[in-house]
């Protein structure tokens, strides 16, 4: 006989009693049936009423066949999940795709108006300036990357492109970037920043056996607003000692073990000692050119002493600036051909644009820079970047 015939309700009966079990407070709730009977402190035990048989015991909830569903009150049979490991609480799963707002431009005024519910995408130049930033923040393999800047010819804006370069990587970057003096002469490095101590790198090496942390090379060094620091040279060139190749080999040492990148802005000789310290340890050059002809010139020679003197790989992935140092509204020069002719020797060429900010060889601020200028610096650190991810095999 059905037991649900008639419309009846399936209750399991108590045998103890001969009526229907009456469910208790966690039926349908977080415990399965059986609950305990009170007059015997034992489990009550569900009875088929068609074979007087207890029901098999499941391992959750009231027991199920094929097809069946569970009487009313009485908690559903819960398949067990397989358990899932921590990796898949990541944000992808828990928060979905999540898209960055527009930055700029009718993009942004869409969805500012729509207050989001329209989404127009970022625009290609936002796109591309994501590809630059995280170009410039690439890891450095090995933990320290040495840049060389330098050029044969003097007043080509070789300084300034050290520090707008290490500015623009150190305000996109989370580790430390230094710029470090090695003309051996009086240098102008330390006219670019405002300085913070009146240290020079000849002060480091006479102390370097007493630097042990990282604040003990912070007293020798001034940080510009865009975190890059500065290790400024002898600024009276009368009372200033020879720079020499050890004595970089040894400043090299101790800023290898606080620093990630290391900016070189060298002397404009090849010749002289420290030169010879600055190319054999470096990992990348940044060859820095007016767009003349005499500039070009100059520069291209530059390359071919390099490639005589076993430092082929320097100018193979070496980086080209074109700096505009003065306004070029009469310049008749061609830059596209000049810019073809170092891309056929070089890795990259990038061009800076004429600056009013730049011309006036002060403090470089970035914020004070044009547009289009802080584009072409992000572009040169992005190009720079590109170079950290590979390690100069030792000699």
């Amino acid at each position: 006989m059905d037991p649900n015939a008639g419309g009846q309700q399936y209750p399991p009966i108590d045998p103890n009693t001969g009526q229907p079990f009456q469910p208790g407070p966690n039926a349908g709730g977080q415990q399965p049936y059986p609950q305990v009977d009170p007059n015997t402190g034992q489990p009550y035990v569900a009875v088929d009423p068609n074979t007087g048989q207890p029901y098999p015991q499941q391992a959750y909830g009231y027991p199920q066949g094929p097809g069946q569903m569970a009487p009313p009150g009485y908690p559903a049979q819960q398949q067990p999940q397989d358990p899932q490991s921590a990796d898949s609480l990541s944000s992808e799963n828990l928060l979905g795709e999540r898209r960055i707002a527009p930055s700029s431009g009718w993009r942004r005024a869409v969805y500012k108006a729509t207050a989001g519910s329209v989404h127009p995408g970022e625009s290609q130049g936002d796109l591309r300036r994501k590809d630059l930033v995280a170009r410039a923040r690439t890891v450095v393999a090995g933990g320290h990357h040495r840049v060389a800047v330098m050029s044969l010819k003097g007043g080509v804006g070789k300084t300034t492109t050290t520090t707008g370069l290490g500015s623009m990587l150190g305000s996109m970057r989370g580790d430390r970037v230094i710029a470090v003096d090695a003309n051996p002469d009086r240098g102008t490095l330390s006219d670019k920043v405002r300085l913070e101590t009146a240290a020079t790198v000849r002060d480091l090496l006479n102390n370097r056996d007493q630097i042990h942390r990282y604040a003990d090379v912070r007293a020798f060094t001034s940080q510009n607003e865009a975190r890059l620091e500065i290790l400024a040279s002898d600024r009276d060139p009368a009372v200033s000692e020879a720079f020499s190749a050890e004595d970089y080999a040894s400043v090299a040492v101790v800023l290898e073990q606080y620093y990630s990148v290391c900016i070189t802005d060298c002397g404009t000789g090849l010749l002289h000692s420290a030169m010879a310290g600055v190319l054999s340890l470096a990992d990348q050059l940044v060859l820095v050119s007016s767009p003349s002809v005499d500039g070009a010139r100059s520069a291209s020679a530059t390359l071919d002493w390099l490639e005589a003197h076993d430092h082929g790989h320097l100018v193979r992935n070496g980086v080209v600036v074109l700096s505009m140092v003065r306004n070029r509204t009469r310049s008749q020069v061609d830059l596209d051909k000049l810019q073809a002719h170092f891309e056929s020797r070089c890795r990259a060429v990038v061009r800076i644009p004429y600056d009013d900010h730049l011309e006036e060889g002060a403090e470089l601020e970035l914020e004070q820079l044009a547009p289009a200028t802080r584009e072409a610096y992000l572009n040169l650190a992005a190009v720079v970047g590109d170079g950290f991810a590979y390690q100069r095999p030792q000699d």
